[in-house]
């Protein structure tokens, strides 16, 4: 007879299965990944997984959207309780990146993946945009305050743009061979600032270098 299955023995073999997947795809990509091999790795049956999850996409979208989630909470936890938008801004940008080293397979299944956010899987396309909100936001509130005269949008953009390329050549080492990424991410930042018209009190890029290192 076969053992009933709880909620929680449903649960925590999704969990597993997840966290199978997100590595997985993250080393192998989406088409280097089969349902016979996540099962191998799970140690279980090839018709198991699809008692859990309706296909492959099914679960990449899953794993997704999990992904997003884990890293809008960073960004939120990074800025919450803050006043400033200047400092809500990098604070935002230091949780990005963290975030992005400590979770390296999640950042690679977000961002690096060949896989449209579409309506075909409803709570993807809502964990995308939470994510991309809180990483434009920034912009908008600086620009909202006064501190940068640039359009927000391609500011934000820009801003997110820049993060995304010091977080890849860290992750493909590439770094080893020039500044390490908090230098090359504050030097970023700031010259962005600059060219946006941001003002830094008397004592300028100095004083800003100053309050960087404390």
């Amino acid at each position: 007879m076969p053992r009933y299955l709880t909620d929680q023995d449903i649960a925590d073999f999704r969990a597993e299965l997840c966290k199978v997947a997100t590595e997985r795809f993250a080393r192998f990509g989406y088409d280097g990944v089969t349902m016979r091999q996540l099962a191998e790795a799970l140690g279980c049956s090839p018709k198991t997984p699809y008692r859990y999850f309706k296909d492959k996409a099914d679960i990449l979208a899953t794993v997704r959207a999990q992904a997003f989630a884990k890293f809008s909470d960073a960004l939120e936890k990074a800025r919450a309780g803050v006043s400033d938008p200047g400092e809500r801004g990098r604070l935002t940008s230091e949780a990005y990146v963290g975030f992005a080293l400590k979770n390296p397979h999640a950042y690679r299944i977000m961002f690096e993946i060949d896989a449209p956010v579409d309506e075909k899987h409803p709570e993807l396309g809502p964990a995308a945009e939470r994510a991309a909100r809180y990483i434009t936001r920034g912009a908008e509130e600086l620009a909202e305050a006064g501190v940068i005269e640039a359009d927000a949008k391609l500011f934000g953009w820009s801003m997110w743009a820049a993060l995304h390329g010091i977080v890849m050549l860290h992750q493909s080492g590439m770094l080893t061979h020039g500044p390490d990424y908090k230098t090359l991410s504050y030097f970023i930042g700031l010259t962005m600032m600059k060219g946006a018209g941001a003002k830094f009190g008397p004592g300028g890029i100095a004083q800003a270098a100053k309050g960087r290192k404390k």
